[in-house]
């Protein structure tokens, strides 16, 4: 993987993280956006963990830049608490999922072998952070966006209801299968049928709608 975030210490400090999980190799380091992308363009990586807020090309520049010229790279998003704002906004950008720089390791850990394996993974305090911030504004329009959210789901099939509470729990299409004992086929068949039924392009913005309609009630990762 590779690991952009403009500050030094911040990068020794996820690297030592990382380095604790023998599956994960960081193979280049980046301190701002644009070196983010060239990285990622030489060495095709599985994930990119990326800072938000970088000199020269921030964060959410980077990812749409990635997304846009390696689309099977994932990226995960560094965040803190001061910039939901900026996290809602990168929903649409192809990020695969949001992570607390103040979170627990072991999170960190999940949340990059999610990523590597096609899926989505919303730290579940990010997830309520960028409801938050999507609902931000009178208790009405919260409450409005969450019936609206219970409304796109309840034209799923209860299978398909079952499916998308696993992808806001950040699970992979592999996983999803093996709980729920069907093939990985299957599976994709039903995150696609989601996909066009709610609207979304991607896992994350899939997730979202499952959190606001409360199908995920706790992590299943």
């Amino acid at each position: 993987m590779v690991l952009a975030d403009d500050e030094a210490m911040i990068r020794a400090g996820v690297k030592a993280i990382l380095a604790t999980d023998p599956e994960i190799n960081v193979v280049a380091e980046a301190a701002d956006g644009h070196e983010a992308i060239a990285l990622t363009l030489e060495h095709r990586p599985d994930v990119v963990l990326m800072d938000i807020r970088m000199p020269v090309m921030d964060g959410l520049a980077a990812t749409a830049e990635i997304k846009r010229q390696v689309p099977q790279t994932s990226v995960l998003v560094l965040t803190t608490f001061s910039e939901d704002s900026y996290v809602a906004r990168a929903l649409g950008d192809g990020a695969s999922g949001f992570m607390l720089k103040s979170g627990d390791p072991r999170e960190l850990l999940t949340g990059v072998h999610a990523a590597a394996a096609g899926a989505s993974y919303l730290s579940a305090k990010v997830a309520e952070r960028v409801i938050a911030e999507l609902n931000r504004g009178s208790g009405r329009q919260a409450e409005s966006r969450g019936a609206a959210a219970q409304q796109r789901v309840s034209a799923l099939t209860e299978r398909e209801k079952e499916v998308l509470a696993l992808v806001g729990g950040g699970l992979s299409n592999a996983d999803i299968g093996r709980r729920l004992h069907v093939v990985e086929g299957t599976v994709k068949s039903y995150v696609s049928a989601i996909f066009t039924a709610l609207g979304v392009r991607n896992r994350v913005q899939a997730a979202i709608i499952a959190y606001e309609a409360g199908l995920v009630t706790d992590r299943e990762a």
